[in-house]
């Protein structure tokens, strides 16, 4: 999926079809010249509705969608007829989508199952027909209900990824890299910050036919969580990754300070994503020679007290077989 297509963010002006208006008919035929009352029923208005799908990746197909209006209800006829219920419209969404209401930021709903269907904007009731209104004081009422007005409101959908380990570091890190080796996805891969500008899925095949699922998302700088870079747009779709991947470069200035500072943006966009697994990646580790490295992991021990780290090489497909073993035993645990 190419950047352009890959679309987590859409506004959407929604309005449900009103109710049909009951009938104030009165009942008549050869030789009944003042039958009842037998007005039916309006129908009721469609609703709109919105459903997961497991086979969208992503809100493009509704890109372009600004309007989506449901049918109005059917009037009630004569003999008690009711009128036909107006269309319901269905639209169809990636699994993690959250709806929410674009003027209070209100969340609606999420939708994270497969067919799984919410009523967005309910249908208006039908009005009642003149047969209702009928009693021993009042036998012809000459009068029905009108139907009820639908519901128009204003909505955001937010796609979060649904991926079991999220690829979290600074621009340039080899997050992608990464990704192209352990999984088939081909994100862009260039040696150049923000290179990445939307979240990349891979599925990591494992033994005995198992998979899981990581994301790649475009990298985090120091006050991402105010709206600096890029990485604001993208950080809600790490909140639903189980295990989080801290990639950190071997050429780094110093490496525990940008994980202290991955770890404190992350903090202040969602505390809630500190309580998630941790697993801290030294990549391009194919820059050190054994040397280099056992000093490294001696002065990493003191740092990373609690957080368990280790060693990878993308390019020279180093510790990639361990680093699958962790992240599964992660992820099982």
């Amino acid at each position: 999926m190419t950047e352009g297509n890959f679309v987590d963010y859409v506004k959407i002006y929604v309005a449900s079809g009103k109710g049909g208006k009951g009938s104030s008919h009165l009942h008549r035929e050869k030789f009944i010249e003042k039958g009842g009352p037998d007005g039916g029923d309006g129908g009721r208005g469609g609703h709109v509705i919105v459903r997961g799908s497991k086979n969208l990746w992503t809100l493009f197909h509704l890109k372009f969608l600004r309007h989506v209006k449901s049918g109005h209800g059917g009037d009630g006829g004569s003999s008690r007829s009711t009128g036909h219920d107006g269309e319901d419209k269905i639209i169809e969404v990636p699994l993690g989508t959250v709806v929410k209401d674009k003027e209070t930021g209100e969340v609606l709903f999420e939708i994270t199952e497969d067919g799984e269907t919410k009523i967005l904007a309910r249908g208006g009731k039908g009005g009642l027909g003149n047969w209702n209104f009928r009693s021993s004081t009042n036998q012809t009422p000459r009068y029905a209900q009108p139907g009820i007005p639908g519901e128009e409101v204003d909505v955001i959908l937010e796609l979060k990824v649904l991926a079991d380990v999220g690829l979290v570091g600074f621009p340039n890190a080899g997050k992608s890299t990464l990704l192209s080796v352990l999984t088939s996805a081909k994100p862009k891969i260039a040696d150049y910050a923000f290179t990445t500008l939307k979240p990349n899925l891979g599925i990591v095949a494992y033994r005995d036919f198992q998979s899981f699922v990581i994301a790649d998302i475009p990298g985090i700088i120091e006050g991402a969580a105010e709206g600096k870079g890029l990485g604001h747009y993208f950080l809600r779709h790490i909140e639903r990754n189980s295990t989080l991947l801290f990639l950190v470069p071997a050429d780094a200035a110093d490496i525990k300070k940008e994980y202290e500072i991955l770890l404190d943006e992350l903090r202040r966009y969602n505390p809630e994503m500190l309580d998630k697994d941790r697993l801290v990646v030294i990549s391009k580790c194919d820059m050190l020679d054994d040397e280099l490295q056992a000093e490294l992991k001696v002065q990493l021990d003191k740092d990373f007290k609690g957080t368990e780290f280790m060693f990878i090489s993308s390019v020279a497909q180093q510790g990639l077989t361990e680093l699958k073993d962790k992240l599964w035993k992660m992820l099982n645990a």
